[in-house]
């Protein structure tokens, strides 16, 4: 399986701070999928023009079943993740962003800030996780056999 890991953040890309959101998003799928995987690892700025190019590339050309992206979900005005998702989906499934939100908003009521969303382009799945370490590691396990009940769709196996 090649899965993409997308770190979305402006002070991450610029060496600011440590990316800390990609390698739990590594940590928390790999304790779960029982498969070999290759992983793609990108840090990059809130960029809505790069963001789509970037996902198309991956999702086109670079073959990767899965693309998990990380940050930019909120309401300010440099978070794109969620625009930038949707302008390159084919179809959108709404229900991993509600997952989520439901998921958190007992924990944080700011959850429900989070604009996250996910959908298949091709035989790609696209889903946008929370920014937050911690939110990753409550909110990934549950959506993992969605994603692979999704994979195996979007192969033909389902």
């Amino acid at each position: 399986m090649k899965v993409a890991r997308l770190t979305l953040s402006d002070r991450a890309s610029a060496g600011i701070y440590e990316d800390r959101s990609g390698p739990e998003i590594e940590r928390v799928f790999g304790e779960a999928q029982a498969g070999a995987v290759e992983w793609l690892r990108i840090v990059m700025p809130d960029e809505r023009a790069e963001i789509e190019a970037l996902l198309k590339r991956l999702a086109d050309e670079d073959g990767c079943d899965l693309v998990l992206t990380t940050g930019g979900t909120g309401p300010s005005a440099r978070d794109v993740t969620p625009e930038a998702t949707r302008a390159v989906l084919e179809r959108e499934l709404p229900g991993f962003g509600e997952i989520m939100r439901v998921q958190s908003f007992p924990k944080v009521p700011t959850a429900i800030l989070s604009r996250s969303t996910a959908g298949t382009r091709g035989r790609t799945l696209i889903v946008n996780l929370p920014g937050n370490p911690k939110a990753i590691g409550e909110c990934l396990p549950l959506l993992i056999p969605a994603i692979m009940e999704c994979l195996r769709h979007l192969h033909g196996e389902g």
